[in-house]
């Protein structure tokens, strides 16, 4: 894959020069000459040599992680720069109609741009164990049947996820049983918890105080949100007995009220945006 241009290149290798010159050389003398001053000649140097030690250590780790780190974001720096990307549907194994609601994220995209002022593709699908996810800074994933991620797609899909990207999954009614086995395997170390209605994704540029619409009734139970958290960043959105999807959708498939639809479109494009950009700033 090529670069969208040299800046991004530059940039790594001078971050990569001043962890491995500049800043390595300062931090020797620095810890000599506070050393020095605390202790004797001789055990100023024997303290310099483990601690040179562990700075290459360390050093070494945390240049490996931020590089891995960067070359996950290529693509979306390479959207950013093109001024347009796209939105994808998840492509998954275990015969569920990973291909349900198909004007869906048609109608997002649409809506996003014209809300948001985002210049969004067409949507496009993309496996869930392809390296092609990790072009996709927002994927939705939805059906209402057996999901199966395998080892490949679990990994991959885990580095995406970690690695900068959102995955928003809409529970069609009847997935439910089958996800959440999914991402306890996904995340073993990590819980699914119901998303407060205070957090910022409910209060992007539309404000949800009592958090997801309902727009389609199945078991007369409240829609819920819930998430999944990496190092304090909201990595995964699950939306349950909400039927988001069935709300994005043409108004002539489901005959929604027109109000219903909004909000579920406005829902979907808080998620879009926090997503792309964070927090609202003004949160």
């Amino acid at each position: 894959m090529d670069f969208p241009d040299a800046k991004l290149q530059k940039i790594l290798f001078v971050l990569t020069q001043l962890v491995n010159a500049h800043v390595y050389k300062l931090s020797i003398l620095g810890m000599f000459m506070f050393s020095r001053v605390l202790f004797s000649r001789s055990y100023a140097i024997r303290l310099l040599q483990a601690y040179d030690h562990w700075l290459t250590f360390t050093v070494k780790t945390h240049l490996m992680r931020f590089l891995l780190l960067a070359i996950l974001m290529i693509p979306f720096y390479a959207c950013a720069q093109s001024g347009s990307f796209a939105l994808a549907v998840l492509q998954y194994r275990g015969g569920g109609d990973w291909y349900a609601n198909p004007t869906a994220l048609s109608n997002l995209s649409e809506y996003c741009n014209k809300q948001l002022g985002l210049n969004l593709a067409e949507p496009e699908f993309v496996d869930v164990g392809s390296p092609a996810l990790f072009n996709y800074p927002f994927v939705h994933m939805t059906g209402h049947g057996n999901v199966v991620f395998g080892p490949n797609d679990q990994e991959n899909l885990r580095s995406y996820l970690i690695g900068g990207g959102f995955l928003h999954i809409d529970d069609n009614y009847g997935m439910d049983v089958f996800i959440r086995p999914q991402l306890q395997q996904l995340f073993p170390d990590k819980e699914l918890v119901e998303v407060p209605f205070g957090h910022p994704v409910y209060h992007q540029k539309y404000d949800f105080p009592r958090g997801l619409p309902k727009v389609h009734e199945h078991d007369e139970l409240p829609p819920q949100g819930f998430g999944i958290f990496h190092e304090g960043r909201m990595i995964l959105f699950y939306s349950y007995e909400s039927d988001l999807g069935d709300g994005w959708e043409d108004p002539s498939v489901h005959k929604d009220p027109e109000e219903l639809r909004q909000q579920a479109l406005r829902m979907g494009a808080n998620l879009v945006q926090y997503a792309l950009m964070g927090e609202d700033e003004e949160q």
